[in-house]
């Protein structure tokens, strides 16, 4: 082989060697965990006997029996109901205040930008555990300041963490979390909008209330398409707050959102096997709202683009 002809092999096959990391990476923190939960789904554990001695627990293939069994638990589908629930109030209130904040920042009469991005991101870096415990004991009377403050006012103090109260109080601790990341994406959008746009705008007569409705929000649509696709994941697979705030009140079940169930069935229960079919149920569905929803905007789009 010729010195040109290998290293002519050399520049083709050296983008291949910086992606073989990521590849090997790839495949063992996520592909082959993955094959295995799947694996695990289409199994059981077959016991003869009173299940003792050698040989007595046998592993053994399910078929879609787990499936059919996790489709057929009330509690899976109950977790679903509350979620959707859930997801309903964070959804919009989140993506509501990330946009309204976005377009603030966006003016020019805005004083003390850095620091009020700055103010409104904070909360995103705090850990999802952390910032639920912390807004756990402020929604618990005994403990919280608030609580305090209305019984001096002679007001009424309302439970937050029991009954319906508590999916406000939960979308609360999301939505406090999740703005300023969605604000961050949404505002880098509005930057990245040249000048000269708001400029015809403003000699065509605009008010700064018709450039936000008319010309920003319609621009930045593709990065409010982004939020709300990983909004959609996130709420699908809501299991820190909830989780945090059981040990405070009765009202949150070992089973409030689907994933607390597939946590319950594998670390409790130790039926690895159903707790495998659940999840892959909800990566299927998560899989399925997503790319619907991505499909229905992009489709959309192109509608407008023909327009």
């Amino acid at each position: 082989m010729t010195t040109a002809r290998r290293k002519s092999y050399g520049v083709k096959g050296a983008p291949y060697a910086f992606l073989l990391p990521a590849t090997i990476l790839f495949a063992l923190f996520f592909a082959l965990p993955i094959g295995y939960a799947l694996w695990l789904s289409l199994h059981k554990v077959q016991v003869k006997g009173l299940g003792l001695g050698s040989g007595a627990r046998k592993e053994v293939w399910a078929g879609l029996e787990n499936y059919k069994d996790a489709l057929s638990d009330s509690e899976l589908l109950s977790g679903a109901v509350r979620v959707v629930g859930y997801g309903a109030i964070v959804i919009p209130v989140m993506l509501g205040l990330a946009l309204l904040f976005a377009l603030m920042l966006d003016t020019d009469k805005v004083r003390l930008a850095p620091f009020t991005r700055l103010a409104i991101f904070l909360p995103y870096a705090i850990p999802g555990v952390v910032a639920a415990l912390l807004w756990g004991f402020l929604y618990l009377p005994d403990v919280s300041p608030f609580y305090f403050v209305l019984d001096k006012l002679g007001m009424p103090q309302p439970n937050l963490l029991d009954g319906g109260p508590l999916y406000l109080a939960l979308s609360n601790i999301a939505v406090w979390g999740g703005t300023g990341f969605n604000m961050i994406v949404i505002y880098t959008s509005l930057q990245a909008i040249p000048a000269e746009v708001y400029e015809a705008a403003k000699l065509d007569g605009a008010t700064p209330l018709q450039i936000a409705l008319r010309i920003k929000i319609p621009m930045v649509a593709p990065s409010l398409v982004l939020t709300f696709f990983f909004s959609i994941i996130a709420t699908l697979q809501v299991f820190s707050e909830p989780t945090t705030l059981k040990p405070l009140t009765n009202s949150v079940s070992t089973t409030w959102s689907p994933l607390m169930k597939v946590y319950q069935d594998a670390f409790r229960k130790g039926d690895i096997y159903s707790a495998a079919a659940e999840a892959a149920i909800i990566a299927v569905v998560t899989l399925v709202l997503s790319f619907g929803f991505l499909r229905a905007a992009n489709s959309r789009n192109k509608q407008e683009e023909a327009r």
